[in-house]
């Protein structure tokens, strides 16, 4: 256990509340505690066996603040692995801090950000991926991203983890221990039980490697842009994402000038739905700068939204947004079904070959539950489990799983071309650091410190 001066904070979020908690940790919890906490029944913290609730108030020398109860929790089994106590008492904005200031004026020092986390990951409580968990829980923005979070708080990522580097290790071993001693231990033959081994590595890293891109959206939200002409609907489309009258619906083209967002959730993915200006040649300044941030807008776009007026033939700008779409992910939203069709799909088709057109009516709604069932299935078509598979969503694990991945890569060739058993411990060795990256057994300090700069105050 790493051994630390005694740190508080307010570990619930600002604001006024039914309850508020401040989190006390160190080798001097219980004493800080006991200086500031009278039990009911004249119980000091510090004898309690732990695990426990206790009723009583918090004093201010001999000034009552509050009523509160404090849970006591002894190390090594307390989140942060040491002695802990949490003091639960009402939500009031000017009593939580009062709190606070008595159990710094007790003599705990005021956590740093992430520091309660940072130092369950020194104490050995969790690994360094399952600690990135807590931050990424805390920030979900969709369910896919606590599940996925949740997921990797368990441990299911660094189980996987540490399986392998347990066998690299042991190949290591061997291998090392063939080399000093080659009377009495072996090396013939022995690559053709280890490249089936080499090439199982390969295949599991390939594997959490493939979905990091979709799954990465998935967590972060889905950037999706709807664009089109002036009047083609797609206002009244944004008011139906967001379930209200976010944009200004009027007949007059060109009303929406600037750029306006929804983050919405469909059936636990978060899209970010992004209203643009209608895209079209014009003489007036405020719509040029409204047409040249619709445009800007399309960068870093995950999904577009192509919304075309089925009542009105296609023009020129329906062919220029089309043409300036590029490769990604499309939806043509065919709008207006309620009125006589002049466009024909099959010139849609023709323009946009790759692109999936919907049919609806943004004015009474038909057609929408089938846009958002189109949506969600061009993110989960199913080759991204959200239940059973491993998910990488962390840039870092990825880096560090490329990094391993090219090791092994060199470890095969070496096999192949014939090497001395000497180098293939060479890129075993790599790959063994680099899998460590990831649960933090082979990184730096300031890695570390990085990491937990991110967190709020209080975790």
């Amino acid at each position: 256990m790493i051994k630390n001066n005694t740190i508080a904070a307010i570990a619930t979020a600002p604001g006024s509340s039914g309850i508020s908690i401040i989190r006390i940790s160190g080798d001097e919890a219980f004493l800080v505690a006991d200086r500031v906490f009278r039990h009911v029944g004249g119980k000091k913290l510090s004898e309690s066996p732990g695990f426990r609730a206790y009723f009583g108030k918090i004093y201010d020398k001999n000034e009552p603040i509050d009523e509160v109860i404090a849970l006591v929790m002894r190390g090594p089994k307390s989140y942060t692995g040491e002695d802990s106590v949490e003091i639960s008492c009402h939500g009031g904005i000017l009593v939580t801090r009062r709190i606070l200031e008595c159990v710094l004026h007790a003599g705990a020092s005021m956590a740093e950000p992430g520091e309660f986390t940072k130092r369950a990951f020194l104490n050995g409580r969790i690994d360094l991926s399952q600690a990135e968990a807590v931050i990424d829980l805390i920030d979900a923005k969709n369910e896919f991203a606590v599940k996925s979070s949740l997921s990797q708080l368990d441990g299911r990522l660094s189980d996987r983890i540490r399986a392998m580097r347990a066998q690299i290790l042991d190949a290591m071993s061997y291998i090392e221990a063939a080399l000093d001693d080659p009377e009495h231990i072996s090396l013939e033959g022995y690559e053709e039980e280890f490249t089936p081994k080499i090439v199982g590595f390969i295949e599991e890293i390939q594997d959490l490697i493939k979905n990091y891109d979709d799954s990465k959206v998935l967590k972060s939200g889905i950037k999706t842009v709807i664009l089109g002409k002036p009047n083609a609907g797609k206002s009244s489309l944004l008011n139906l994402f967001a379930g209200r009258d976010l944009a200004i619906v009027t007949d007059i083209a060109g009303t929406t000038r600037d750029v306006i967002s929804e983050q919405i959730n469909i059936s636990g993915i978060g899209f970010e739905i992004i209203d643009t200006a209608g895209i079209r040649q014009t003489g007036d300044v405020v719509e040029k700068i409204g047409v040249s941030r619709s445009i800007s807008a399309m960068e870093g776009a995950n999904l577009l939204l192509y919304v075309v007026d089925s009542s009105t033939e296609l023009d020129e700008n329906d062919r220029h947004i089309l043409s300036i779409m590029g490769d990604r992910k499309v939806i043509i939203v065919y709008n207006k079904t309620d009125l006589s069709s002049k466009v024909d799909e099959t010139e849609l088709r023709a323009l946009s070959p790759h692109a999936t057109i919907i049919k609806m009516s943004a004015g009474d709604g038909t057609g929408f539950d089938k846009l958002k069932e189109c949506m969600v299935s061009m993110f989960n078509s199913g080759s991204i489990a959200q239940n059973d598979q491993v998910i990488i969503t962390n840039l870092r694990h990825k880096e560090a799983l490329n990094s391993a991945l090219t090791s092994l890569r060199r470890v095969l060739e070496s096999i192949e071309g014939g090497f001395g058993e000497d180098l293939w411990n060479i890129d075993l060795q790599d790959a063994y650091e680099s899998l460590g990256l990831i649960i933090g057994e082979a990184v730096g300090d300031d890695v570390v410190n990085n990491i937990f700069a991110k967190f709020c105050m209080g975790k």
